[in-house]
This record gives structure tokens, sequence and C-alpha cells, in this order.
């Protein structure tokens, strides 16, 4: 699959298991204690306009269609699609913590929750979902308190800030310091192809200074302007306390590539849902391995 690629932002990784093509980055692949993935449209079941791999439920398409590539997703990726918790996305900024309470709620039983684009958890085997079509995947690792977030950011969520909210909710969850946070803008629109009118580009100069705007924010044609909303969100996690080293940031812009991604931009409402994918996978398996060297070691 040719990927167009934009910027000079992190090259996610496109992986195949089980015919399954999803995208990872670098620096949360090196945490041995997480998985993650952003979908792509390639190794599901769905048909038509959600061909292949719709993971939005209530979209038009089949329930049982849609969980049959939760479990092919689950498969490849490594986490139990069953306890699967997923959003429920109004371009808000609300952010819910997570509990083992929770666990299946839009996957395998109703949400009893609405209007949440953020989810936060520290239970192992819990698995975040958000979902995408040209909007911007937030990710948050915590490597010190094993904490994670994920949050849907959308030009209106960047606006607000969701990423600081993100981190300040975790922070008063799970005590995690911005400094700590392992970090990454996953792929979405890109600054070339986010066209917008003037009273997007009026809310985003209430938020951001006239220097960070110029760097935001490019003219195009008539009264129109392109925004980037991958700089944008960048700002707003420096400016909240992540590292600059530890923000990953995409190349990989879902309008450019509508083959491998699904694109509001380019294919309206009929179309599937891309997922962002968060899990603690525990540490059982690191506490056997520990007692199995150990053990091993005193048999040398």
């Amino acid at each position: 699959m040719m990927l167009i690629r934009k910027g000079t932002g992190e090259d996610p990784l496109l992986i195949e298991k089980n015919k399954v093509s999803y995208l990872e980055f670098e620096a949360l692949k090196k945490q041995s204690w997480l998985t993650h993935a952003f979908s792509t449209r390639l190794g599901g079941v769905s048909s038509g306009c959600f061909a292949s791999m719709n993971l939005g439920f209530g979209r038009g398409e089949e329930d049982k269609i849609v969980a049959e590539n939760y479990k092919r997703l689950g498969d490849a990726v490594g986490f139990d699609w069953k306890k699967v918790v997923l959003s429920h996305q109004t371009h808000t900024t609300n952010v819910r913590l997570v509990t083992e309470k929770d666990a299946g709620k839009g996957t395998v039983r109703e949400r009893d929750y609405t209007d949440v684009d953020g989810l936060i958890t520290n239970e192992p085997g819990l698995p975040l979902v958000t979902f995408y079509a040209d909007c911007v995947p937030l990710y948050f690792a915590d490597p010190k308190n094993k904490a994670i977030g994920l949050s849907h950011s959308g030009w209106r969520g960047t606006v607000g800030r969701m990423g600081e909210k993100t981190l300040k909710a975790m922070n008063e969850a799970f005590g995690t310091q911005p400094q700590d946070v392992i970090a990454a803008i996953g792929p979405s629109i890109c600054g070339d192809c986010f066209e917008v009118g003037p009273e997007v580009v009026e809310e985003f100069a209430k938020t951001f200074s006239k220097k960070q705007m110029e760097s935001i924010c490019h003219a195009g044609r008539d009264d129109r302007s392109y925004l980037d909303l991958w700089q944008a969100n960048r700002i707003i996690l420096e400016e909240a306390g992540v590292q600059p080293q530890n923000i990953s940031v995409t190349n990989i812009c879902t309008r450019c590539n509508p083959n491998l991604l699904y694109s509001h931009r380019i294919m309206g409402a009929q179309r599937g849902n891309l997922a962002a994918n968060f899990n603690d996978k525990g540490r059982k398996s690191e506490k056997y391995s520990q007692f199995f060297m150990t053990k091993r070691k005193g048999q040398l």
C-alpha cells in the first residue's frame, strides 16, 4: 500500500498481522506494558461504503459485522474486544475516568454516558477506543503511574484545548505529571487539506497567540484559510508541560490517503469510522518472566 506522507512528522509504522493493517507509533511501541493502534480500512468484513474495517456502530451497518471487525482488530493488536470501552463523541472536551465497571460499554453492552470525547484509565485490560475520519487522535501514556489517556480533538476540541484537559484529568485521577508523559498526535487531516472559513480562524485566534497563529494558519483562496491541527495540538501539549522530545506527530493525512483511511472531507457521512485504540495489557507476564529468570539463574 502506497502511503502519501506530509510534513516532517514521525513516520508511523504500517503493520499487517492476520491480514489486518493498522498504524503504530515507535515511541509508544517501545512501552512494553502497552498495546496501541490506529486502524485502517483494511482487514475487516464490511462492504460497500464501509469497506472493509468499519469500527463505528450506528453508521448504518449491522452490529454483528462491526463486532467481527473489533474481534479481528483485537486479535491482531492484542486486546480483548469484549472489554473495549467506547467514547460517545460530540465534539466536547469532556473526559471520562474508565474503571472495570465500564468494561464492554459500547461494544457488548450499552453505554450509560453521553458527550464523552476523552477516556482515561489506570486499570489493565480495559482497551480504550475513540473514533475518527479526519479529526485528531491524541494518545497519552504515563509510564510512572501506569495510566493512559485517549482523546478526540477536532477543531472544536483543539480550540477547547482537549489535550491539556486530558492531562489535567490524568493528574487529578492518577497524579500524572505532564513532563513524564509520552504523547502522540495521530493520523488525521493535514494542514494542506483542512480548509476552513473565517469564523473558525477567529475561534483559533482567541486561543493561540499571533505568533502561534503564523505557524498554524495560512491563507487559502478567497476568504478561506488552512489550519494545521497537528501543530496546534503540539503547541497545546508543550504548553501543558509535555516535553517536546516526548511528542510524536504523525505525517499521515486521512484526506490524502482515502484508499487506506476514511475521510469525511472525501466521503461525507456515507463511510466507516477509524478507531484509535490504547490498552494497558497488564504486567502479569512481566512478573512471570522475572520469576522464571530468577529461578533459572538459581539453577545455573
